[in-house]
């Protein structure tokens, strides 16, 4: 399915809208068609489990009842999880994509060396204060600042769908943290040196001063990102076949910028002095947003799945043509 192009899940999508008898709406003139958009055309070779897709209907029945006739429509490989309501006054899903998050995992055989000083490095590539590219457009190249559009950026571990470890080896419990973009190591047992200094009774007076000072040069050298540290997040994502580490991230996505899991693989691979392999990941998609705080109010970025948007449909609804 991965293989397939964006005009042509269009058209599969048109026949399942007539297969599942969804009473879907006509543009007028000579040539009528479905009122059908995505929300942001996914490209050639990505996996996605957040993909978007708007239509106009004469009349529906409840969104549990028209999932069931579309699945039952559909060939393997995809599946229709919601079917939502908007408001008659709602824009459509391609003007509100703001944001998408997507797993990129190592193919066989292209994993680093040495991953650890692979995840290093993203985490000093993150903190940069600026990430300047150049970046391809229809028009020809511009050069543009990257780091305000890579909204998170962080090492996971990804899980295939199915039955399989939900929790990563011990081996792997490290994060970069999002304050300070360093990367952490989770202790194995509580740490004496983050502690009150009568919490460390059972120490010599040596060692506790050791130890906070340890503690001090620590805390100067990340900026307090020890209070940020966690285990490494789990993900569940078809872009691997057995657990492993994974890169995951949230980018700015939209007709103004919009952002590429390949463009901030490619900045991050120059920052390392090496170009990017070919084939290296295999991208899935997982969500697609839109921001919903208020242009102009201060009050930043509010992202929502697109799905937040809408409502389910609890029966049978006609609307005026």
């Amino acid at each position: 399915m991965k293989f397939i192009g964006h005009l042509d899940i269009m058209r599969y999508f048109q026949k399942v809208m007539r297969r599942a008898d969804v009473d879907i709406r006509y543009s007028g003139g000579f040539s009528p068609h479905q009122i059908m958009s995505f929300a942001a055309p996914l490209g050639v070779g990505l996996l996605s489990n957040g993909e978007y897709l708007d239509i106009e209907v004469d009349s529906t029945g409840s969104s549990a009842e028209m999932v069931r006739r579309m699945n039952a429509a559909m060939s393997e490989g995809m599946e229709v999880v919601s079917f939502r309501r908007l408001d008659d006054s709602a824009k459509s899903a391609m003007s509100l994509v703001a944001a998408a998050d997507y797993v990129l995992a190592f193919r066989p055989g292209k994993e680093p060396e040495d991953i650890e000083a692979f995840f290093r490095a993203m985490a000093d590539f993150y903190a940069q204060p600026q990430i300047p590219v150049t970046k391809k457009t229809k028009s020809g190249e511009k050069e543009m600042d990257l780091k305000p559009l890579i909204y998170r950026l962080e090492r996971v571990w990804a899980v295939p769908y199915g039955d399989g470890p939900e929790v990563p080896p011990a081996e792997a419990k490290t994060t970069i943290s999002e304050t300070a973009g360093t990367q952490t190591q989770e202790p194995e047992s509580t740490d004496m040196r983050l502690q009150k200094p009568e919490a460390a009774v059972a120490q010599t007076q040596a060692q506790t001063d050791a130890a906070a000072e340890t503690a001090e040069s620590e805390r100067t050298q990340t900026h307090g990102a020890m209070k940020q540290q966690k285990a490494l997040r789990v993900v569940r994502s078809g872009a691997v076949t057995e657990p492993a580490d994974a890169v995951w991230m949230q980018v700015c996505t939209g007709s103004t910028d919009n952002v590429k899991p390949e463009l901030v693989m490619e900045a991050l691979y120059d920052f390392m002095g090496r170009p990017l392999p070919p084939f290296t990941f295999q991208t899935e998609r997982e969500e697609v947003y839109a921001d919903a705080g208020r242009e102009g109010s201060g009050e930043g970025r509010n992202l929502v799945p697109l799905e937040a948007l809408g409502e389910d449909i609890e029966q049978t609804d006609h609307y005026q043509a």
